[in-house]
């Protein structure tokens, strides 16, 4: 059976890219604050995307925030983008971003409502209450989840760098934690592109594990420190997630080409140095 990771790693092949395009339609860029909008809005970037996207990213809150009509407007893009894949002939993984994590039989609802009804292939999860409350997520190898690991927004020191009594800081033990739990390789990591130290120190502690890695662009994360911090020895093991440095350009299509070579020509270089 195939996995969650053997399956995104077949689309960054046929696609040659790292690029994660995320689905944000913030009340702002729309034309109306509607869910009609929102989904015009997102079919658009999926049209003109697709062809450079390893994976597409939706979030949750923005079309959660329209009402029904919104939740409604997220099936119909999840739809959207199977039918471009089936055009393009190559699957494109969705990646459902909810940092959803509650007790088991709470945790079991949400996979359901993920991945039967809404019909993604992996889902953004907070591992704080444990892997009990993973576990109703990761019983498909099919499906995979991404574990909030160090994050790029400001405050994220707060908790995730705690120094524990071991010595090391939490968010390295949530990444050694996380690779004993990948025993059907769908497990990966949401590493922020902000801190690229501290995603250099986890790659070292998790050599093999995919990396989600937001912040590049409007977050202020360095495309070049990120891939050297974030790359496995293999030239892959991360997906960089850019949402609205592309959503926002003139083209966005045009963009997400530009940033799919610059990725394609800073890992060439960087596994050329090794």
């Amino acid at each position: 059976m195939e996995s969650f990771f053997s399956f995104l790693e077949k689309r960054v092949d046929d696609c040659s890219s790292l690029l994660c395009m995320g689905l944000d339609p913030h009340i702002n860029d729309l034309v109306v604050p509607t869910a009609a909008s929102a989904l015009d809005f997102c079919l658009n970037l999926v049209k003109q995307t697709a062809h450079y996207a390893a994976a597409f990213k939706p979030n949750a809150a923005f079309f959660e925030v329209l009402g029904a009509e919104g939740w409604i407007a997220l099936k119909q893009v999840i739809e959207a983008i199977n039918d471009e894949s089936n055009r393009l002939g190559s699957r494109i993984p969705i990646i459902l971003d909810a940092k959803r994590g509650d007790i088991a039989s709470t945790a079991e609802a949400y996979a359901k409502s993920a991945f039967e009804n809404l019909g993604v292939d992996c889902m953004t999860i907070n591992p704080y209450l444990g892997k009990d409350s993973i576990e109703p997520f990761i019983q498909n190898p099919e499906k995979g989840v991404f574990l909030v690991c160090k994050t790029s927004n400001p405050g994220a020191s707060d908790l995730q760098d705690l120094t524990l009594a071991s010595g090391e800081p939490l968010h390295i033990h949530i990444a050694k934690l996380a690779q004993t739990w990948n025993t059907k390789n769908n497990i990966g990591l949401v590493v922020g592109a902000t801190h690229p130290q501290i995603m250099s120190d986890i790659r070292a502690s998790v050599p093999d594990m995919w990396f989600l890695a937001p912040g590049i662009g409007a977050q202020g994360g360095e495309l070049e420190l990120a891939l050297k911090a974030g790359l496995r020895q293999d030239g892959k093991g991360m997906l960089i997630n850019v949402s609205r440095s592309i959503a926002r350009a003139e083209k966005p299509g045009v963009a997400a080409a530009e940033l799919r070579d610059s990725i394609l020509e800073i890992r060439a270089a960087i596994i050329g140095n090794r």
